[in-house]
């Protein structure tokens, strides 16, 4: 099928995330960061152990953060292979700085990127506009067909995005410039892992061995 317009292909891509969403319910199978159900393979760079320690690094992140702020920000944690984006606002210089010291200090976390405005928190439209930019950026990456989508991880704060991702440098090249040129995006930052050629080839899942024939 043919898609005329952005919109259209936008359209499409969230009825499909939407779909793949409602039929969670098959239980597709998780083996060494590919899901494998239905038609559908998606796989990551980082090692399922690393998956995890990201998630559990955002949950901690999340309650030091909330802890030390309380009502003074609003703060947003993204972990990819153990690098920590911060994202938001804050009220004060030294709220920014503590933070940074906060998540910094989570056991298994390699750096943080500390990427907190100081000032008033961004308002419901903002926040809206971002979502939808985070969408139009994903859904761009999909249109390139030269790039892997399920490599990069795309994070918008007040119009610019933010990609993450172990990629290589053309990878990195091509995405920003795919970003740059989605309507409405005010700048892109880069927060990637950059491998060689060599490395992504190691990255990559490796086929099946053929099954056994019972013959000796």
């Amino acid at each position: 099928m043919t898609f005329k317009t952005p919109s259209m292909r936008l359209t499409a891509l969230l009825a499909a995330l939407a779909a793949t969403t409602a039929l969670s319910a098959c239980a597709p199978l998780l083996l060494g960061g590919a899901i494998v159900g239905s038609s559908m393979v998606v796989t990551d760079r980082r090692t399922s152990g690393t998956q995890v320690d990201d998630q559990s690094i955002e949950l901690k992140a999340t309650k030091r953060i909330n802890d030390l702020l309380g009502d003074r920000g609003n703060v947003s944690t993204t972990s990819y292979n153990r690098v920590v984006l911060l994202t938001g606002t804050v009220l004060a210089e030294p709220d920014k700085a503590a933070v940074e010291r906060a998540v910094g200090g989570i056991e298994n976390v390699k750096s943080v990127v500390n990427e907190v405005a100081v000032g008033t928190a961004a308002s419901f439209g903002n926040r809206s506009n971002d979502t939808l930019l985070t969408s139009k950026v994903k859904a761009s990456l999909v249109d390139a067909k030269d790039v892997q989508v399920n490599a990069y991880k795309v994070v918008t704060e007040r119009g610019i995005v933010y990609l993450m991702g172990r990629v290589t440098e053309r990878e990195a090249n091509r995405a920003s410039d795919i970003a740059r040129g989605v309507s409405g995006v005010q700048k892109v930052v880069r927060v990637f892992e950059v491998v060689s050629e060599a490395e992504l080839a190691e990255l990559q899942p490796k086929p099946a061995p053929p099954p056994a024939t019972g013959k000796p």
